[in-house]
Formats: structure tokens, C-alpha cells, sequence
């Protein structure tokens, strides 16, 4: 038993491997071929390249580091512009006793206070003469003694950029370590109209400037720092590891090198250095990239070699696809056609060909698509009718009464020879039905349903002898989209018998129609009575409510009418309160008259 059952392992073996024996060798001839292209190529590319590799990275670094000095410059003229718009727009042409300094201060530290923390104008003791925002002084902080001070009293024709600092000038008990990076200048300040020395101070957030550096990376381990002429640091990726001792930076040694490429060895680590000096302020940039960053082995050229192996990996599938493609794109494109219908296209062509199989599975499934087909349409074509049945049975439902009431009143106007109201209303009525008829059509635009509208209300106030008033609006873009028909009248009804007749003072009845987003919405607004929630559920469900004339079934005819045609997600809503009166508003699509191609689905 156990000898039977290893002999036919033991076939099986031998037939998967007499199966595959022609594409075994194939695989490993191009596999062998492809392992000696890419060995091959990687040595032809490492004699190639290795030697231009840090030249490259070395021009790159300083593209990048010449990248972030224009935005650190920029950065600096717009505060040298702000200090000089300050200077010439505000402190040189204002008293700093009479508060306008102060007022056009605030105003421009409004406008910059996403960068700048604070700006203060300095009489020549060192008094605050006028400061953005409002602060109070610290006591015991000599101003005059203040790097910023000093300088400026020194060499008044400059702006100065100092390092960053403490705040140091101002109370604050929010954030009392506030790091600013100050810029000041000599001013010429107008005290009772004489002119005296004084120091301009803009404190600058230091975040700016953190921001820009933030953006700057070089890459395979390198980085970027700031530096003042003096070489302390202003800014760097690990300051906090710096400053707390577990890390170090050759940061003096780096800020006195001239602008270019050095190499160094620090801390047994070789690495190069590039250098530039920020323009304005004498400050440095420092890119640092460690020698290992030259190696072959960067992102770059992995993924350079990575390109050519899939290149060959690419050459092998194609060939040994070919190989297979006799046998098996016949099937594949059999299952893509077959895939095309089960996503719904059903005008998709079966594949019928290659093998003889293949090629009758093929007829079989396209035989059965096309009965499919056939099938879908007769069902399509019995709903569509079922529908139309569905729509013509509820349009018949409304009410009749109201001609045999208009006849009565036109035949009393004549008896009482009142001619020109009898024709009045025969030509309202005429116009009632030419607009019902439609033409047979059911979807008809909506300047025509509120026209309907407009006579029947012109005919009930006749009836009524102006014991109510109407209006209707319409915004222009709104009486050419589409509607289905004879919707706002038997809402006009409603709104006349249940809400105004039975009211002692005089009613109204407002028609307004309104586009908003992608739908249409028409409301019918009354005066009257208004109704409780089980009345306007009675009316939604078409129950013919006791002690009122009209249809009974109007809100709920119109209500089905509509998402019968459109649509669930359409119909009325009602908004009513007892002795307020009752707005029903229509809601459906935003459908230009006319527009061919519209399909709504139930």
C-alpha cells in the first residue's frame, strides 16, 4: 500500500515535470541571460558614474543650499521693508505724544503679526515712547545697555539682525520664554515738533525663520544649519540635542570657512561641508553631508538599477508570454468580453474564436446574452406601461366638481347680465383646460402649471366674490424647467378649502417657485386656519376629511404623482400650525423643458 502510494507521487512528479520541462529551460536561459545583463550593466554604470557621483550630489547640495539662502533673503527684505515702511510712514511723520505713532503701529503690527511678535519705538534713554501690541515694560531691564540698542546708537545709517533671544523687553505671563529675533534701527522721532534720535525695535517671531529651514533637506543623512558671523548657532535640525550636551556641531569652525565646498573629519566621521553666507545680516548656511552620502548605494541609483532589472524581467515575460499566448488568449479574451457583461454592458461582443471549444463556449454564452437581452426588454417595456397606467389613473382622480361649480357661476353672471365677468372667467376656464389637456402630455414646464394655477385661483375669487387674495412669483430661470402637471392646483384647492373659507377675515394664498442647488421647489402658502400633524397625515394618505369641500385626495394625488415620475427622493413636505396657517412646498429635480436623454427612476 505504502509502495503504491510513493510510485504514484512519484508519477505525478514526473508528469508536472514532463509538463514543464520546455518552459523550465526556457525560464532558466533567461534568467541566466538576465543575471549576466545586470551584472554586466551595474559594472559598466559603477566605472561610469562613480567617479561624477559626488560632483553631482555636491553641485545639488549647493542648488539646494542656494535655494533656501533666496527664501532666507527674501525673508529678510520683506522685514527690512516693513522696518522702513515703519521709519518713513509712521515714526517720520507723526508726533509720538499726540498717539498717532502708536495707532499706525498697531495697524501695521495687525497687518504682520503672523511674524512679527512685537514693535516699539525707544527715546534715547531707553523709555518706551510707543509699542505694538500694548505691553508693560519689565522693570530693572536696561535698555540702553541692549546689544540692539548699542548698535544702532552706533551706526545709525544701518539695520541690524541680531541672533536669536529671550524676549527680554516685555511682561508676559502667557509665554514668558518667548524666543524673538530682534531688528532694530536709529529713527528720527518728532517730539513737539522737534526732532530728536531714537531706536526703532521690530521683535520678529522666530518661527518665520524656523519655517523656512524646516523645508531644507538634503538628503542620505545631511542636513542644514544657521549660524551668526561669530558662529553660534541660530538654527539647527538637533539645537535641543545640542544645547542639552548629547550631541555636538563644529559650528565655530564651520562659520569662519568661505563660501563653497570643504571636507572635514569630525568626530572620526568624514564628511563635506558647504557654505554660504546670507546676504544683509553675515549669517551662515551650513549644509553637511556625510561621505557615506557619495556612495553608490543612494536611493537614486537603486532605483536606476532597479529600472533595468525590471526592464529584463519585462523582455523575459514577453517572450514567455508569447510562448503561451497560442493557448491561452483565446481564453483570456473570452473572459474579458464575459467580464465586460457582468458589469452591465450587455452590447458587449462574446469572444468567439481560437480552439474549437473556446470557439463554441463562445455561441453558447452569446445565445444566452441575447435571450437575456430580449428578456430585459420585454420586462423594461411592461413597466413602463404598468407605470404610464399607474400615472393616467391618478391624474383621473381629479375632482370634477370644480367644472360643475364653474358652469353654475358663469350661467348665474349671465342671468344677472354681469357680461364682462362671465367672459372673464369662460376665458380663465378655457385657459384652465387647454392647460389640463396639454396636449396628452404629462411633463409640461412650469410657467404653464403656474399659469393653470393663476386662472383656476382667478375663477375661485370670482366664485368667492374676493373674499381672498393671491400672488404668484417665479424666478425666471425656474417657468422653464420641467413638471408634471396639474401638481400646484389641487394644492391651491387644499389651501382655499381647508385653510381660508371658513376664516371670518380676508385670506390669502401665495404661489412661489424658486430653484435651490440641483432641485425646484414650489410652495402654496395660506392665511387660513392651519392644521394639526394628524390633519396633514390625513391629507398625505388622500382620507377626505369630515366638514371640508374639495378632492380629499389632492396632497396625496400630487405626492404620488411625483415620485411616481421622479423618483422617492421628491414629493411635498408640509409645514402647518393651527391658526397660523399651512406652506406646502413641492420638491423635484431641476430638468430644463425639453432636455432630451432625462430618464427618473422609481
Amino acid at each position: 500500500m505504502e509502495g503504491k502510494k510513493n510510485n504514484r507521487l512519484l508519477n505525478q512528479f514526473r508528469g508536472l515535470h514532463g509538463r514543464s520541462s520546455i518552459r523550465y529551460s526556457v525560464f532558466l536561459t533567461f534568467t541566466v541571460s538576465a543575471a549576466l545583463a545586470v551584472m554586466m550593466t551595474a559594472f559598466f554604470f559603477y566605472r561610469r558614474f562613480s567617479g561624477q557621483l559626488e560632483e553631482s550630489i555636491l553641485a545639488e547640495n549647493q542648488i539646494l543650499i542656494s535655494q533656501v539662502n533666496q527664501a532666507m533673503e527674501t525673508y529678510l527684505r520683506e522685514k527690512m521693508k516693513l522696518s522702513d515702511a515703519l521709519y518713513y510712514h509712521v515714526i517720520k511723520n507723526n508726533d509720538v505724544d499726540d498717539g498717532g505713532v502708536t495707532e499706525k503701529l498697531q495697524l501695521l503690527y495687525e497687518a504682520n503679526q503672523s511674524s512679527v511678535e512685537n514693535m516699539t519705538v525707544f527715546s534715547m534713554t531707553g523709555t518706551v515712547l510707543a509699542t505694538a501690541p500694548p505691553a508693560t515694560p519689565k522693570k530693572n531691564v536696561n535698555i540702553m545697555g541692549q546689544e540692539w540698542f548699542v548698535k544702532s546708537i552706533q551706526k545709525t545709517e544701518d539695520l541690524h539682525f541680531f541672533s536669536p533671544t529671550i524676549q527680554n523687553v516685555f511682561l508676559d505671563t502667557v509665554s514668558p520664554f518667548k524666543w524673538v529675533i530682534p531688528l532694530s534701527s536709529s529713527v528720527e522721532i518728532t517730539r513737539d515738533k522737534s526732532t530728536q534720535q531714537g531706536v526703532l525695535l521690530v521683535n520678529l517671531k522666530y518661527s518665520g525663520l524656523e519655517q523656512i529651514m524646516r523645508k531644507a533637506t538634503l538628503g542620505s543623512g545631511g542636513y542644514i544649519y544657521l549660524t551668526d558671523r561669530e558662529g553660534n548657532l541660530i538654527y539647527h535640525p538637533r539645537q535641543q540635542l545640542i544645547f542639552s550636551g548629547l550631541e555636538a556641531e563644529n559650528n565655530i569652525q564651520a562659520a569662519g570657512l568661505s563660501d563653497g565646498n570643504h571636507k572635514e573629519v569630525f568626530e572620526g566621521e568624514e564628511r563635506v561641508l558647504t557654505v554660504k553666507t546670507v546676504g544683509y545680516t553675515g549669517w551662515k548656511l551650513i549644509g553637511v553631508m556625510p561621505a557615506r552620502g557619495f556612495s553608490f548605494d543612494t536611493f537614486q541609483n537603486r532605483m536606476f538599477i532597479a529600472c533595468i532589472i525590471l526592464a529584463l524581467l519585462l523582455v523575459l515575460v514577453v517572450v514567455n508570454s508569447r510562448i503561451s499566448s497560442m493557448l491561452t488568449d483565446p481564453i483570456r479574451r473570452l473572459e474579458k468580453s464575459v467580464h465586460q457583461m457582468e458589469e452591465g454592458n450587455l452590447e458587449a461582443v462574446i469572444y468567439a474564436g481560437g480552439s474549437y471549444e473556446v470557439m463554441h463556449l463562445g455561441r453558447a454564452i452569446q445565445d444566452m446574452v441575447d435571450e437575456m437581452k430580449r428578456l430585459m426588454e420585454a420586462t423594461v417595456a411592461e413597466h413602463e406601461s404598468r407605470r404610464k397606467s399607474e400615472l393616467d389613473a391618478l391624474q383621473s382622480q381629479i375632482n370634477p366638481h370644480f367644472l360643475y361649480n364653474t358652469l353654475d357661476i358663469i350661467v348665474w353672471m349671465i342671468e344677472n347680465e354681469q357680461d364682462r365677468e362671465a367672459v372673464r372667467v369662460v376665458t380663465s376656464l378655457a385657459r384652465l383646460f387647454r392647460i389640463s389637456l396639454s396636449k396628452g402630455r404629462t411633463i409640461i414646464p412650469v410657467r404653464d402649471e403656474l399659469e393653470h394655477v393663476r386662472n383656476y385661483l382667478t375663477i375661485q375669487q370670482m366664485r368667492f366674490k374676493n373674499k381672498f387674495e393671491f400672488s404668484i412669483e417665479a424666478e425666471e430661470e425656474v417657468t422653464s424647467m420641467s413638471t408634471v402637471k396639474l401638481v400646484v392646483q389641487p394644492l391651491a384647492e387644499n389651501a382655499l378649502y381647508h385653510g381660508i373659507e371658513f376664516m371670518d377675515e380676508e385670506g390669502r394664498i401665495d404661489v412661489r417657485a424658486w430653484k435651490e442647488g440641483e432641485g425646484v421647489y414650489i410652495s402654496v402658502s395660506d392665511n387660513g386656519l392651519g392644521m394639526t400633524e394628524e390633519t396633514k397625515e390625513a391629507l398625505l394618505k388622500g382620507e377626505i376629511l369630515p366638514k371640508t369641500k374639495g378632492s380629499g385626495i389632492g396632497f396625496s394625488n400630487v405626492n404620488e404623482r411625483i415620485r411616481l415620475y421622479f423618483g422617492e427622493a421628491y414629493g411635498l413636505e408640509i409645514e402647518s400650525e393651527p391658526d397660523e396657517g399651512t406652506t406646502v412646498r413641492i420638491h423635484i429635480p431641476a430638468v430644463s423643458y425639453g432636455e432630451e436623454g432625462i430618464r427618473w427612476e422609481k
